[in-house]
């Protein structure tokens, strides 16, 4: 076992328009930074957190980086300590997983320290535990893209079912986060309990056709199966501008365009990085006109996930 490690976990698009808390891909950028150490002193203890501007407690039972440690070491029944250093490198209440790559990278670092006891896939309901305590929900679709990479289906919860579905072509991502945050627990708290029956169909046939495209390489069929039409329509109301936003980004040529997890980020898909860099500008000037300042984010699908630096 090794003393110290330092471990990136990547930032995360999740819902990917149709599938609702089952879909989610993986970004090579942004991302967050933890370091992990072995300690004299039992359970976890969270030595610093930066980068996100005194707003997360060093309480190891509040801080998601420390409770998925904490899960992970009460079911190895370990009884070495640890001390976490968390380093933001993303901004919270984004859309992007914030609160999830930081208990991605927390649990990939400790069970690197420990010998790897476990896979990646078996490290993903310690880090769900760790979203419970973030939004109110323990979902899989930002935490297990951060640790396996790539595209993800949460095939089921009861019991816990991940499938990692094969990208056959060439994608790139361009996110726009405007400097707005949305709690994702807000955020879940005003979508509708029930839908149509007709709603239930659409989206059904979006979620099959965006799989069924990553899996043919069709990229035509990925872009019309990135329609949404059961949580975007509630939360688009809570991104100003963010149908403006969305047709820049389809008429500079992006496959799609829709909510990022819960918001206010908004991804787009295209083919090649020229594309991307494109349709990030549009969206950029459609959500600048609107008076919101932004970041934005250009990155090809990450299929490793975490990596030890």
């Amino acid at each position: 076992m090794k003393g110290e490690i330092r471990v990136f976990a990547p930032a995360t698009v999740a819902n990917v328009a149709s599938g609702f808390d089952i879909f989610g891909f993986a970004l090579e950028m942004p991302g967050d930074e933890v370091i992990a150490r072995l300690s004299e002193h039992p359970g976890v203890t969270m030595a610093k957190v930066s980068g996100d501007g005194g707003v997360l407690s060093l309480d190891p039972k509040k801080n998601t980086a420390g409770v998925s440690v904490l899960k992970l070491l009460e079911f190895l029944n370990c009884d070495h300590g640890v001390e976490l250093e968390l380093h933001k490198k993303m901004p919270l209440g984004s859309g992007l997983g914030s609160s999830a790559a930081s208990a991605a990278g927390s649990v990939f670092a400790v069970n690197a320290l420990l010998g790897s006891p476990l896979t990646s896939k078996e490290l993903i309901p310690f880090a769900m535990e760790a979203e419970r305590i973030a939004c109110g929900s323990a979902h899989a679709d930002n935490v297990a893209p951060s640790l396996l990479g790539g595209f993800i289906l949460v095939r089921s919860y009861q019991p816990l079912d991940i499938v990692e579905i094969p990208i056959n072509l060439n994608l790139y991502c361009s996110v726009l986060h405007p400097k707005i945050e949305i709690r994702t627990e807000s955020a879940r708290q005003i979508l509708r309990k029930e839908i149509s029956l007709n709603q239930m169909v659409i989206q059904s046939g979006n979620a099959a056709g965006l799989i069924a495209g990553l899996f043919s390489g069709d990229a035509s069929l990925i872009g019309r199966s990135l329609n949404d039409v059961v949580v975007e329509p509630v939360r688009a109301r809570l991104i100003p501008g963010f149908y403006d936003i969305q047709s820049a980004a389809l008429y500079a040529g992006a496959l799609g365009c829709s909510i990022s997890g819960s918001g206010p980020s908004v991804f787009a898909l295209t083919q090649k990085k020229s594309q991307a860099e494109n349709v990030g500008e549009a969206m950029v000037s459609a959500c600048r006109a609107k008076g919101l300042d932004c970041n934005l984010y250009v990155s090809s699908i990450n299929k490793k996930g975490p990596r030890i630096l």
